[in-house]
């Protein structure tokens, strides 16, 4: 041994208890920035999520008085119905998702492991998205006016495919409505799966489904199962299709809808149906987490050409088009409907429908309030994803900080956007959050946080586990490491999130149509009212207003990730020169298990000057697009504020009715002065009834028996100063509290398409009895009055006429067994039917059978033998106090004493002393013999709903 040897034998001693002492204690990073951003989500979960979440769930043991009570959850079980509605739920939602998730596979894998057209590829990429470009409100229609009786393409064809009422159209739906989610989760975690090892795969021999299986579809695993998760709650949770097409097959949403929006809302019964499908969050979350272990992830990704297959090539090219056309196929309606003059009478070319909405003030205002509303959605909710994925991708946060986020994202999942309307309603209402933009902006970002969530966990966990180490070894903090490493890196999946957001905040509808006020009402809230007064050809005009729009945003985000794909392409094609089959086939020892979902990233790199440049310039966009967005809400803000003297009247009439409003205001000298908000009458009394006095309104016309209920429970309207027209004192109206007087008379009548009747080969019904009669089986369409009160006036006159006994039972189980799936949860929807020829006949409002009469289609209405029963639309006054509007009294007076003249011409029941009926005017109105209460609605409900239970039961 050398001296030198001794020397250092002798030096070890004092060295290597500073080894074991530096091992002993290793430093832990305190990631004080991580923890911030943890504290900051979970603050934002808690107080926009679960305390108004909690509220619902109290709501479900509390009865209308306060009581604690099981008495809810009895009632809900105890009907056989809801176990059927879930069954049918569970069954529809799960055979949809699956679906939806092999046709987004089999796209995603068209894209990314064949060798298609790059021009085919690209279509494909961006036709599967153009579905969640359209508001789901209108998919129902669509699916009616394509593949109905009197659809596009059963005309087409010449005869129908199939029936598309229950669980057939439910399924086209379902699948159309979550492809894109599907897509979008798949396609992009197959650009982070290493196709080397499809390569190394043939190398060694493999079979082609062994190839497939191990080295495409297995690290997918997880990507496709949080897709079918997120498919299967967007199903189950949605209620704008079944309302259209759901025919007979009841599902839990809309059993939910009828509870919460019903005629008779019982928002204590709604939640408990509410908490039900709560329940399934548990079951996903356990399974994600038994998923976990399948996954894979990458060190490193390399980019190589992939193996030639002509005949694969040309399946999964033929099999993705024929998939896209028949998709995109049922949303052909809407390009053509808004051109034409009558669909399916008057099929001349027409721009009328879309020159006269966009001379309507109020539309322009509206439109510029979605756009605010999408776009500061998509920024906000673009940060405040990316910081929840940070949480959970790039830090190394306790176990539970990080499956904390992921069970909330896997619980809003499951949150129907109607319940979490109603929870922001319970929660915000007398708030300064109440009646803003910001509302509606809080309630996108919750509403849809789980996808974009996802989409940003798998971009970051795919990247480089070491990036942030390697930066603090080069002497760059946290931050610096974000903005100049992850940031540039996660930048495409940022602008995908923020088109997601962008695009779901212009279509969404079944949350913001609570929370939206007279100054933030937005596109979707004036589609749902304009479905409910039955325009529907604005529905679909609006519908393409809303696509035109959504395209935009979609292609420019597609042109600014373009460029920095062209400059990846490069780098791309310089390492393919340089890879050699032997490095690939050593390579394949990097794969190895993880713990995250899916699979993971690409090398670590500094972006180069031509990036910076571009990340510079798109940077630089996005804050002016950021500055002016502020600016217009600024602008928006002082507009409101200015209108803040204005008199604010909420109202769910006809467009006739709010016309003659208007003509009596201006005459009369209030023009300006006031501003006038429509909703359906579901919606508007959700929000009286959970809002009470802190509703925005000034004053509003509703229907009588809603704002009754309204002032039962909430105490919410002074009586009537300046009304001087007295009612008549024959009618039952005459007895009007003195807290509203009556509006309008909305009567019942029988409605016959002509041409459908005559191609039917049976007579026009002259009764509600003849209804029960078997030749018009399949024929007749009548709405469900726990849906909609439309159809309290139909079971008014049965009870009127045959009593609540055998007779009157055997009548009304004969008609809705008649009806079948057309029994509509809507009362615009036998006239809808019957316009599109889906059916011969059906019950709805005179008035609106009379306006399509005049206007020259082949509708015609019956006054029945047994009477025109009608419901009374009433004004009313909010009773503030020292902040009630006092103009408020006297408009209400001026609509009621100027108005009626006007008014009287639609709805011709006489109300008012003086009046004389029209020539239009019903020779059979009839009155109920009983003040028209909740407490008769709900007798007359459960007759209803007996007589269904029967019908159904026989069929």
């Amino acid at each position: 041994m050398s001296a030198e040897s001794i020397q250092a034998g002798k030096q070890l001693p004092n060295i290597r208890p500073e080894i074991h002492n530096y091992e002993a204690r290793p430093s832990k990073p305190k990631q004080t920035e991580l923890w911030t951003l943890l504290v900051i989500v979970a603050v934002c979960f808690l107080g926009f999520l679960v305390v108004p979440m909690i509220l619902v769930i109290i709501r479900s043991f509390t009865t209308a008085g306060g009581a604690a009570t099981l008495e809810n959850y009895t009632t809900i079980l105890s009907r056989p119905e809801f176990g059927r509605s879930i069954t049918n739920s569970l069954t529809v939602a799960a055979v949809s998702a699956l679906v939806a998730v092999i046709l987004a596979f089999l796209l995603s894998y068209t894209i990314n492991c064949t060798n298609v057209p790059r021009g085919l590829k690209k279509a494909i990429a961006l036709l599967a998205q153009l579905p969640m470009l359209l508001p789901t409100i209108t998919y129902g229609f669509a699916i009616i006016y394509s593949f109905g009786k009197n659809g596009l393409i059963t005309q087409l064809i010449g005869h129908p495919l199939f029936d598309i009422y229950g669980f057939n159209g439910l399924l086209i739906g379902y699948v159309i409505y979550t492809l894109p989610t599907c897509f979008l989760l798949i396609n992009n975690s197959f650009q982070f799966v290493d196709k080397k090892f499809i390569i190394v795969s043939h190398i060694m021999g493999d079979k082609p489904i062994t190839t497939f299986l191990n080295t495409v579809l297995r690290p997918l695993v997880g990507t496709m199962a949080v897709a079918f998760i997120q498919s299967f709650f967007l199903a189950f949770t949605d209620y704008g299709i079944p309302t259209s097409v759901g025919g007979e097959y009841d599902v839990l949403a809309m059993t939910l809808f009828n509870q919460m929006l019903g005629s008779i809302p019982n928002f204590n019964r709604g939640a408990v149906i509410a908490v039900f499908m709560l329940i399934p969050s548990i079951i996903s979350i356990i399974l994600m987490t038994v998923l976990e272990r399948f996954a894979i992830r990458y060190k490193q990704i390399s980019q190589v050409d992939l193996p030639k297959g002509k005949k694969r090539d040309w399946i999964c090219g033929i099999l993705s088009v024929v998939t896209l056309v028949c998709v995109l196929s049922v949303f052909l309606v809407i390009l053509l409907i808004p051109f034409v003059q009558e669909w399916p009478d008057h099929l001349g070319f027409t721009f009328s429908h879309i020159a006269n909405l966009f001379v309507d003030s109020q539309l322009t205002q509206v439109f510029v309030n979605s756009l605010y509303v999408a776009a500061m959605t998509a920024i906000f909710g673009c940060v405040f994803v990316y910081a929840a994925g940070l949480v959970t991708s790039r830090s190394k946060l306790p176990g539970w900080a990080r499956r904390s986020v992921d069970a909330i994202s896997a619980i809003i999942n499951t949150v129907p956007g109607m319940v979490l309307g109603i929870a922001f309603l319970f929660a915000f209402s007398g708030s300064p959050l109440q009646n803003t933009f910001w509302i509606l902006i809080i309630a996108n970002i919750v509403h849809y946080f789980a996808t974009p969530y996802q989409m940003i966990k798998d971009s970051l966990t795919k990247m480089n586990a070491g990036w942030e180490t390697t930066a603090k070894l080069m002497g760059d903090n946290w931050i610096k490491t974000l903005i100049r490493v992850v940031t540039p890196n996660a930048w495409p999946t940022l602008l995908q999130i923020f088109g997601y957001y962008f695009v779901n905040a212009m279509v969404t509808i079944s949350a913001v149509v609570f929370l939206t006020g007279a100054r933030t009402q937005v596109i979707t809230t004036k589609i749902s009212a304009l479905q409910h007064i039955a325009k529907f050809d604005d529905v679909f005009v609006l519908s393409l207003l809303i696509l035109v729009v959504n395209l935009v945003v979609k292609g420019l985000i597609a042109l600014f990730t373009r460029d920095r794909s062209k400059e990846r392409a490069k780098a791309k094609a310089k390492e393919r020169a340089a890879v050699k089959t032997p490095q690939v086939a050593a390579s394949f020892s990097t794969v190895r298990p993880s713990s995250q979902l899916t699979t993971a990233a690409a090398t670590f790199q500094l972006p180069n000057d031509g990036n910076r440049k571009a990340k510079g310039l798109l940077t630089g966009i996005a804050s002016a697009v950021c500055v002016a967005l502020l600016v217009t809400f600024g602008a928006v803000s002082t507009s409101a504020a200015a209108a803040g003297g204005k008199v604010v009247i909420y109202t769910n009439a006809d467009e006739e009715a709010v016309t003659a409003f208007e003509h009596a205001l201006d005459d009369n000298g209030y023009k300006d002065q006031y501003i006038i908000q429509e909703f359906g009458t579901s919606e508007l009394g959700g929000k009286m009834l959970a809002e009470g006095k802190a509703l925005e309104a000034d004053m509003l016309t509703m229907s009588s028996y809603y704002v009754d209920s309204a002032q039962e429970r909430n105490h919410m309207f002074a009586n009537l100063t300046d009304v001087h027209t007295k009612l008549l004192g024959d009618t039952e109206n005459s007895k009007a509290p003195a807290y509203r007087s009556p509006t309008t008379a909305q009567e019942g009548a029988i409605i016959i398409n002509t041409e459908a009747l005559k191609a039917a080969g049976v007579e026009a019904p002259k009764s509600y009895a003849d209804l029960a009669k078997p030749e018009y089986k399949g024929l007749i369409s009548v709405p469900d009055m726990e849906g909609s009160s439309t159809g309290w006036l139909m079971i008014q006159a049965i009870v009127d006429a045959y009593g609540t006994g055998e007779k009157g039972k055997q009548i009304l189980t004969d008609i809705y067994r008649n009806a079948g799936p057309h029994l509509e949860q809507s009362g615009s929807g036998p006239l809808k039917a019957v316009r599109a020829k889906e059916v011969a006949i059906g019950f709805g409002l005179r008035h609106q059978a009379v306006a399509d009469k005049k206007k020259g289609l082949p509708i015609d209405y019956v006054d029945p033998t047994e009477g025109n029963y009608s419901l009374t639309e009433s004004v009313a006054v909010l009773d503030k106090g020292n902040a009630t509007n006092p103009k408020a009294q006297k408009m209400a007076g001026i609509i009621i004493d100027k108005g009626r003249k006007e008014l009287l011409q639609t709805y011709p029941t006489p109300l008012y002393e003086g009046e004389k009926a029209p020539a239009n005017a019903s020779k059979r109105s009839k009155s109920f013999p009983e003040p028209l209460t909740v407490d008769l609605l709900q007798q007359h409900q459960d007759f209803s709903s007996e007589c269904k239970r029967i019908a159904q039961g026989e069929a």
